[in-house]
């Protein structure tokens, strides 16, 4: 999301029509699916609305808005049989190491992200999407980095078993 250097001249509406091809794609990579991504973007819309007012003076509203994104995720209490819709078909190649390559094939892994659990998704999803620091992932997820870490690991394992590699 980018920086508003006067944010507080800026409208709700005018912030949430820009921003929101920003927040649909994070959303989209969360939830794993349109239906389920685009009520998370809403949801989240409409708490940043409500929160407006310190959203709109807050020196990075981008970390305020995916701090409410990844806090409205976490706390979802959908069923995991409402999320029906596959993003990549079954056929797709499968790279040498798709744990290290490049964008294409990490979405051929994108299958194996869908399966984990919401907190393990979320820091795979803001570090190797979103391209946070460990540091930057502890604060949206309001936890210590050593818990980012530790999630990552388990996050990571659990990936390498789904792809059956054994960890190095």
């Amino acid at each position: 999301m980018p920086t508003y250097a006067d944010a507080d001249a800026m409208t709700f509406d005018d912030y949430a029509a820009t921003e929101w091809p920003s927040l649909y794609r994070r959303a989209f990579l969360l939830a794993g699916n349109h239906a389920d991504a685009e009520d998370l973007a809403q949801q989240t819309l409409i708490k940043v609305h409500g929160a407006w007012s310190r959203v709109s003076r807050s020196d990075v509203p981008a970390a305020y808005v995916r701090r409410i994104l990844m806090n409205t995720f976490l706390s979802a209490k959908r069923p995991r049989g409402r999320r029906l819709e596959l993003l990549v078909g079954d056929d797709a190649p499968e790279p040498a190491s798709p744990l290290m390559a490049g964008p294409e094939e990490r979405m051929s892994l994108w299958p194996q992200v869908r399966l984990l659990p919401p907190r393990q998704r979320a820091v795979i999803v803001l570090r190797y999407y979103e391209q946070l620091s460990e540091a930057e992932i502890a604060d949206v997820l309001d936890c210590s980095r050593g818990n980012v870490k530790s999630t990552a690991h388990r996050a990571l394992q659990n990936l390498r078993t789904a792809l059956g590699q054994e960890e190095s």
